[in-house]
């Protein structure tokens, strides 16, 4: 099923997400549903970079769109013809830009999966909060069954107006027809005075009861309203927060709009019956009138409740976020930013209520240094039906930016607090006017404080101001926060954090996960529930690599190279070397696990088993693997091509079953975008051991690791705790073997290996297209360029053979007769002929090391 099938499919909410989506010009809707197949088909990414490619289809695309509009031609469906024509014509503008094509529709694909993203979060969360979810459903069902007295209670004060006003009537007719008949007979005209105070007194009571009932009214309408801004609203509004950092939380407004609506309509009611009031009064009025007495008073509650209600019923629906921003909240200079306002009163007639300037950043305090910034772009429209499909009363601004204002002495406050940009907190705030029935009502909206940046290189810093507010903060309007940042406890920060990977990858934490970050923040505990992390310690000390840059390294490899993997439960990630060993240590040989490196930024290594002779496992681990690594080579296919050489020179993947017990092709295997293996890039990694001791090639891990307190492995080949009994080469395949042409058919790269009697070498073979196609040398090396100078590796001791030596070994054929079997090639493959003044050798450098 396509990714536009699975959208269709979405229940309303997403679909209307869709919708707003598509409700723009650069990606027309028709477009993206005729050529949903084939646009899902390419590769944008590539083609945002690759101008060729970004050509090539950009033209099929105006094929495509001619094809559509022959279809049509022939069912004969004008509308579609004009539609199919004047959307070719639109995209001609990005003939001169075709990446700029393909960006744009690789944003819209993005944003279609962080729909469908959505939509599977809400059935995740659906499936683990039971209990939440059956406690706000009991939430709901008592509010609406209070609603629903409070509307019965409407009908029933609706049905006393009509009996009051047929009672006044009465009387009314009854005293007319007195006083026209003239009656002169005492006794006669005594009985009709008698009967007319009867009269009035059950008027009077009626009135009385009338005036008691709409009391009781309000104060039944004063409770929900209460309920409604102090409780229901407020806890939205908290939702609103956690999910602008990534919480799984449910933040649609139907309800909130259903229930203010109702308040907002019996208000109204209530209004009419006071007026109905008045009107009475002045038909009949008498000494003593309760109306009189007590009407002014219900008319200005009642005014007051509905003022009240209107006023909050004012949000920020969609808080404002850039379109390729890290996350909401987050906003910088000179880049548009959208934000979506909404009045959750869908009352009828209502709809030309304004949104007016000012619409403004919130003045903030005299902090010294605090900076203020002017909104350019459309600032005043109107709340209305048409930008929401759900009906609702709304005001999208999609095109707004900031410019800052130049400093003056103006901008400067008195205080001696100094906060950092991305501490800085602003407030934008939206006004408008309500104006319906001869009720004029002035509201206003704030968003969540935003964090305003100037350069894309503190979006990492503003992402982590705003994640620690909305953890901590329930004061939306608190922009001084940061003056006096207070600590999160483990059990808030924890849920954060996992929920930066639910968001991403739809898969957050486990408990062992969270344990080891806890491990890594707080050292051993028994219990971490009551140990805090400070502001400082979480994104502000003074080392560049704090817990955020690390935490947030990771989540950015694994969102965009691992995300697959993570999602199905395969990467275990966060791990401590100690518990690493007691995992592994139990389990059979070639079992492996993968887990995120401690101190390379982004890195991700595995680490696997083994057991020696007489059954004592080791741990070897390999130097981690970073973006540079995985941008070329998927991890899945290092994994399954990950092989070693041992005494018999037999090629061997060590890598067997994935902890606990999965067999490493069950668990990757569908991953595979070759399941042949045929002409996949073989990543090898060479461990040529000495004979004289194959057994003793591994020291022992020191107890250091076993608590969790190893250092990582550095970068460059480590070895001398493991003397001269063994040598050993991993190829790393992106930072050391150079992978980066489709045209590379053999590449060498040489060491001066010390400490053992055998010089060895590392290799990369790459079938390309043009090997399988018969052209036997794709290498396009100037035939005169030198080979570059040979350094001997700084970690190991003393050399013995220099690069003549191994130049010697690589001429002479002869030499390597006891190492053919090193060479390993694909069957009937043959290494094709070169010498090495033909060769263009890449500079000596370090291919990686296996690791105790």
């Amino acid at each position: 099923m396509t990714q536009w099938e699975k959208l269709r499919q979405l229940p309303a909410v997403y679909r209307q997400q869709l919708h707003e989506l598509y409700d723009r010009d650069a990606l027309p809707m028709d477009v993206r549903h005729y050529l949903s197949a084939w646009i899902e088909k390419q590769e944008w990414q590539r083609a945002a970079r690759d101008h060729d490619l970004a050509m090539v289809l950009f033209q099929v695309l105006l094929e495509n769109l001619d094809i559509q509009h022959s279809r049509f031609v022939q069912e004969e469906s004008f509308l579609l013809q004009h539609n199919i024509r004047r959307y070719k014509q639109n995209f001609q503008r990005y003939l001169d830009d075709p990446c700029g094509l393909a960006s744009t529709i690789l944003w819209f694909l993005e944003k279609e999966k962080e729909i469908l993203q959505s939509a599977d979060l809400a059935e995740q969360v659906q499936f683990l909060c039971v209990e939440q979810e059956a406690m706000e459903m009991d939430s709901q069902q008592d509010m609406e069954r209070k609603m629903a007295g409070l509307r019965n209670e409407v009908q029933c004060m609706e049905h006393t107006m009509i009996c009051l006003e047929e009672q006044q009537d009465e009387f009314d007719f009854k005293f007319q027809t007195h006083k026209m008949e003239a009656v002169v007979d005492e006794p006669m005209k005594k009985e009709q005075m008698k009967v007319l105070q009867s009269l009035v007194n059950r008027l009077n009571d009626c009135r009385k009861s009338t005036l008691s009932d709409l009391n009781k009214l309000l104060d039944r309408a004063e409770e929900l309203i209460d309920l409604l801004v102090k409780k229901e609203l407020v806890e939205w509004q908290r939702r609103q927060q956690k999910a602008c950092i990534g919480a799984p939380d449910n933040v649609c407004l139907d309800h909130l709009e259903k229930w203010f609506t109702c308040m907002a309509v019996c208000l109204f009611q209530v209004r009419e019956f006071l007026s109905k009031l008045d009107e009475l009064v002045g038909k009949v009025s008498y000494d003593n009138d309760p109306i009189k007495a007590q009407k002014p008073a219900l008319q200005r509650r009642a005014d007051t409740l509905l003022k009240d209600l209107l006023k909050s019923s004012f949000v920020v629906e969609t808080q404002p976020s850039m379109p390729q921003g890290k996350g909401s909240l987050v906003l910088r200079t000179n880049v548009q930013f959208s934000v979506k306002t909404r009045s959750v009163c869908l009352l009828p007639s209502c709809g030309h209520c304004s949104v007016f300037a000012p619409f403004e950043i919130r003045e903030v305090p005299q902090i010294k240094g605090y900076r203020r910034f002017n909104v350019l772009g459309t600032k005043s429209k109107a709340l209305n039906m048409a930008e929401s499909q759900s009906g609702g009363m709304v005001a999208d601004f999609r095109h707004l930016t900031l410019k800052e204002q130049k400093s003056g002495g103006a901008g400067k406050g008195g205080s001696d607090i100094s906060l950092s940009v991305t501490e800085e907190l602003h407030v934008i705030n939206f006004d408008t006017v309500f104006d319906l029935k001869g009720l004029s009502v002035e509201l206003q909206a704030s968003s969540l404080p935003v964090v305003i940046i100037s350069n894309s290189s503190q979006q990492q810093s503003a992402w982590a101001s705003v994640l620690w507010f909305n953890m901590l903060s329930l004061d939306t309007k608190d922009v001084k926060f940061f003056a006096n940042c207070p600590a999160a406890t483990w059990p808030q920060f924890g849920e954060v954090l996992s929920w930066q990977f639910l968001s991403a990858t739809k898969r957050g934490l486990n408990d062992d996960q969270l344990e080891m970050i806890a491990l890594r923040l707080f050292g051993k505990q028994r219990d971490y529930d009551n140990c805090k992390v400070a502001w400082s310690k979480f994104s502000k000390e003074n080392s560049p690599d704090t817990f955020w840059v690390w935490f947030d390294g990771i989540l950015v490899m694994v969102k965009t190279y691992l995300e697959q993997l993570w999602r199905d439960g395969l990467i275990m990630g966060f791990v401590s070397k100690g518990k690493e060993k007691s995992l592994l240590k139990k389990k059979q040989r070639g079992t492996f696990l993968l887990r995120f490196s401690e101190s390379v930024i982004g890195g991700i290594t595995f680490s696997w088993v083994e057991y020696d002779m007489i059954g004592e496992p080791s741990i070897k681990t390999v130097q981690p693997f970073t973006k540079v690594d995985l941008n070329q080579i998927p991890f899945h296919e290092i994994i399954r091509n990950f092989q070693i050489l041992e005494s018999d020179n037999i090629p061997e993947n060590p890598l067997l079953y994935l902890y606990p017990n999965t067999p490493k092709d069950e668990a990757f295997g569908k991953y595979y975008s070759d399941k042949t293996g045929g002409k996949q890039l073989v990543v090898m990694a060479v461990c040529y051991w000495s004979c004289r001791n194959t057994l003793e090639a591994w020291s022992p891990m020191p107890s250091d690791m076993a608590q969790g307190e190893g250092l990582e492995p550095i970068n460059g080949l480590c070895g001398e705790a493991a003397g001269e009994s063994w040598l050993s080469l991993l190829s790393h395949p992106a930072k050391n073997l150079a992978l980066l042409s489709s045209q590379l058919s053999l590449h060498f790269i040489l060491y001066n290996i010390s400490g053992g009697p055998h010089a060895t070498f590392c290799y990369s073979h790459f079938l390309s297209e043009s090997k399988q196609n018969g052209d036997p040398h794709p290498l396009n090396s100037p035939r005169d360029s030198p080979l570059q100078t040979f350094h001997p590796d700084p970690m190991l001791s003393g050399s013995d053979a220099g690069p003549q030596d191994l130049l010697m070994y690589l001429n002479n054929p002869n030499l390597l007769a006891d190492l053919d079997h090193s060479v390993m090639l694909e069957d009937d493959q043959v290494l094709p002929d070169f010498s090495l003044q033909e060769f263009n050798c890449l500079a000596p450098q370090t291919c990686g090391s296996i690791f105790q």
